[in-house]
């Protein structure tokens, strides 16, 4: 799965740490996430996206190869 989850940050200037506080996860969480480490939960992502004021698509898409999962 890819994201963007690294350019919504940087477009309200918002740090890893400071993403994490709001969504209560820590900061290598959000790092992982933003490398394509980890998948994020359905809430997550809802968290996540609510910060910003966007939908989860916005920031969140499925790739080819993860439908083969």
């Amino acid at each position: 799965m890819k994201n963007t989850l690294k350019v919504e940050r940087a477009k309200v200037n918002l740090t890893q740490a400071d993403l994490a506080e709001r969504v209560n996860v820590s900061r290598q969480t959000i790092n992982s996430i933003e490398l394509g480490k980890y998948m994020p939960s359905t809430l997550l992502a809802l968290k996540i996206a609510a910060i910003f004021s966007v939908g989860v698509n916005d920031i969140f898409a499925l790739e080819p190869e993860d439908w083969k999962s």
